[in-house]
């Protein structure tokens, strides 16, 4: 593979520690977290304990003060060997930077620390059982009433939504203002009126708990408003493009590591007297996703680059998305194949990768809301 010049000698000492955590907290635990449709509650508190959860935020509300290669390296780590149950990236890179950038000050030093610990695991509520990728449309209001926000609606499809003490809530503060009628709102679980559904049975990613949210009357402090009112859907628009590279650099690295499973898989499979990789036509298909996935990591790669600097704009996030998360579906679905019938068996983790890869397309705006975005620049 091509040398990647991104990390330095701290990363890669940091790289050896996720590595073992994945191996050991993780890995060993992940076939009954698919079960039971959750991980364990402590993994979180032991990641928290390990510097593993918010790398990134200032080491004042708890976090590790480093730059957002750590939190790279998380993500590719995890999804290496292909435990998908914990969100600690979206906890850890998706909400803890909501409060960051645009909490006040008692936002920040009330829920960052607490977050950095694992004591408190994080959402994002955006989607509606009618809204999904065009946020506009989203029906969930917040009106205000003296010093609090009566907050009314659902969400659905929330990440981390069973486990969660914290979500930040999309709702409309203006029914007539269009996107400028958008606000944000740091929302305790523990208010009356906020209730969880059940926790939903997906197709992939079985471990990772996900859900619907449903708030009745709920009394939001004034003072858990995100920034300034009718500002949520900017806020989210800046915040989005580092949510698309996040999906994209999962699905490379997931790609990778579903390549080296099916290397492995076809030198150790016989057919007609020799391994399958001795057969042209399987030693050319490999041959074929591994420059792909080169190509890929390159690209994505130089997306991180962008992001560093501070670049990283929403064409270039949403071709990164597309592009990744089609690459790595179509690796998936190619490894299967070379597993044969074994890679339809839960217990190879092949299959359970192609499963897990199928909601990469769709999340974070689906690929044809990417095109779309891209389109808008020609």
């Amino acid at each position: 593979m091509i040398p990647r010049t991104l990390f330095g000698d701290d990363h890669q000492l940091f790289r050896d520690t996720v590595r073992r955590f994945m191996e050991t907290e993780v890995a060993p635990h992940h076939a009954r977290w698919d079960e039971q449709g959750f991980v364990d509650r402590d993994l979180w508190r032991k990641a928290g304990a390990a510097g593993l959860l918010c790398p990134s935020m200032p080491e004042q509300y708890g976090g590790s003060g480093v730059d957002i290669l750590f939190s790279v390296i998380l993500m590719e780590e995890q999804f290496r060997i292909g435990a998908l149950g914990p969100g600690f990236g979206l906890h850890s890179e998706i909400v803890a930077p909501y409060l960051l950038h645009h909490g006040s000050e008692y936002l920040k030093s009330t829920y960052l620390p607490r977050l950095a610990t694992g004591e408190m695991i994080g959402a994002i509520a955006m989607t509606e059982p009618g809204a999904g990728s065009d946020l506009q449309g989203i029906k969930t209001s917040a009106l205000r009433e003296g010093e609090h926000y009566i907050l009314n609606g659902s969400k659905t499809f929330i990440t981390n939504g069973w486990h969660c003490d914290l979500v930040i809530v999309v709702a409309r503060t203006d029914p007539d203002a269009g996107s400028r009628g958008i606000s944000l709102f740091v929302v305790d679980t523990s208010m009356p009126g906020f209730t969880k559904g059940k926790r939903m049975h997906k197709m992939g990613m079985s471990a990772q708990d996900t859900s619907e949210l449903f708030f009745d009357q709920v009394r939001v402090p004034a003072q858990n408003l995100l920034g300034e009112e009718g500002r949520g859907f900017a806020y989210l628009m800046q915040e989005l493009p580092w949510e698309r590279l996040q999906i994209a650099l999962t699905g490379v690295a997931a790609a990778q590591a579903a390549l080296e499973w099916t290397i492995q898989y076809t030198r150790d499979r016989k057919a007609f007297g020799k391994s399958v990789i001795d057969f042209q036509t399987v030693s050319h298909k490999l041959a074929e996703m591994k420059t792909e996935i080169a190509v890929g990591q390159v690209f994505i790669d130089r997306c991180i680059e962008l992001k560093l600097a501070n670049r990283l704009d929403a064409e270039t996030a949403s071709m990164a998305k597309y592009w990744a998360t089609e690459m790595q579906f179509n690796v998936m679905d190619q490894c299967v194949q070379l597993h044969g019938g074994y890679g339809y068996m839960h217990e190879y983790p092949i299959a359970r990768a192609w499963a897990d890869a199928r909601v990469q397309r769709i999340y974070g705006g689906t690929n044809e809301i990417m095109k779309e975005l891209i389109s808008r620049t020609l």
